[in-house]
């Protein structure tokens, strides 16, 4: 029963790490723009994400190393120090979205002004750090998370052209508005494979004692877990199509993006939105602080546990309330966060190789692994995923700036 329950992990990794304010604003943006034609985008998103997350589980499980611990042994401190700036400076952007968007979501609902909601949603993301468990994130923010079920519900009720829709899953060429296309398709695939999700897992798995009797369960959690936040954001991107599109809506704001839900559910579409923003968004608020803090107690040696009272890792503990208290800082001086979040999508695809390219060589290290290495298939995927992450970080900023 225990390991059924760890299909829990893999839930709060969907909707904490898959649908949040970034895979939200990419799918709006794609269906308002392009209809259903950036579906392929998500679907290449989430089958390699499930590799991802599955050998990350599979890591942990038979080594008893995270990935950054592994990346540290088997590459060396100074190859880990590029690898730590560049992927905390993405995240520490991407915190910055995700309390932008748990404000916005309390704007929706009262009416003031999401940087005034900067300190208390911080205060409160950073309480349930200090105080909570894994076990009480991991558990909390699945059911929680439940309620973004609603972005299905609104794209059935919408009545979609499935056989259109379909079609979509393969990948098409616009005629105009390459730039834009391509920016939003690097942007969705940013918001899908973003290495802090394998960071959260792994760690996870530790902090929940995994063994090699949970590999097949991890099969499972994995599949499970990231099938369920893709089919969401399709629904999101789906429902965007036929909300937005047909009225030449170019979603550009968060406010927008609420109309989606409104336009299918006039009664409680308003506040089901506000509602699946607020978890979704506070589920990845805190897994993008504890990856960052475990990413720095691992690769430096520190004690680390969110089951731990922060008197027992202090610097762990340092760690994630200096860096929420900062991610406040922007959120107070007006930034825009729908342009932020585009903006750490495609941030996120350029730094992918930096994260990909060691752990290929990591799962396929016998000293780690063992008997459980990688098979043809599974390093097949990663490579694919290498190439796309490199070219991703040739095109993803020069997308940003030719496609707005």
């Amino acid at each position: 029963m225990k390991k059924v329950m760890e299909i829990t992990l893999g839930i709060v990794t969907a909707v904490g790490g898959f649908l949040e304010m970034g895979s939200v604003a990419t799918a709006a943006q794609a269906g308002a723009a392009f209809g259903y034609d950036l579906l392929w985008a998500i679907l290449l998103g989430t089958l390699c994400l499930i590799f991802l997350v599955e050998m990350s589980g599979r890591f942990s499980a038979v080594s008893k190393h995270t990935i950054v611990d592994g990346m540290r042994e088997r590459f060396g401190f100074p190859f880990f120090a590029i690898v730590l700036i560049g992927i905390t400076v993405v995240l520490f952007i991407v915190l910055v979205a995700e309390l932008a968007g748990i404000g916005l979501s309390v704007q929706i609902l009262t009416g003031i002004g999401f940087p005034w909601w900067a300190i208390p949603v911080s205060l409160a993301v950073w309480f349930l750090m200090w105080k909570g468990t894994f076990s009480l994130i991991e558990n909390g923010v699945s059911v929680l998370g439940l309620v973004t079920i609603c972005f299905i519900v609104a794209a059935v009720k919408l009545h979609p052209d499935w056989g259109s829709a379909a079609h979509g899953l393969l990948p098409t060429f616009p005629g105009d508005q390459k730039a834009k296309y391509g920016f939003i398709a690097v942007s969705i695939l940013g918001a899908s494979v973003s290495p802090h999700l394998m960071y959260f897992y792994c760690s996870g798995a530790i902090e929940d004692k995994w063994d090699e009797s949970y590999i097949p369960i991890n099969r499972v959690i994995a599949g499970l877990g990231m099938t369920f936040g893709g089919v969401l954001s399709m629904g999101v991107l789906i429902a965007a199509a036929l909300a937005f599109r047909p009225n030449g809506i170019d979603v550009q704001t968060f406010e927008q993006t609420a109309l989606l839900m409104t336009t299918a559910l006039p009664k409680w579409g308003f506040f089901l939105f506000a509602a699946s923003m607020l978890f979704a968004c506070l589920g990845a608020a805190l897994e993008t602080s504890l990856a960052i803090a475990y990413f720095f107690a691992q690769g430096f040696g520190w004690n680390w546990s969110e089951n731990l009272a922060p008197s027992k890792n202090a610097r762990f503990a340092f760690t994630y309330t200096v860096i929420i208290l900062l991610a406040a800082v922007p959120l107070l001086l007006g930034i825009d966060p729908f342009q932020v979040t585009m903006m750490s999508m495609a941030l996120t695809s350029a730094t992918l190789p930096l994260a990909i390219v060691p752990f290929l060589f990591l799962m396929n290290d016998p000293i780690y692994l063992g008997k459980y290495r990688n098979g043809w298939l599974s390093n097949s995927v990663v490579a694919i995923v290498i190439l796309i992450s490199f070219v991703l970080a040739v095109i993803s900023i020069p997308l940003e700036i030719i496609g707005g």
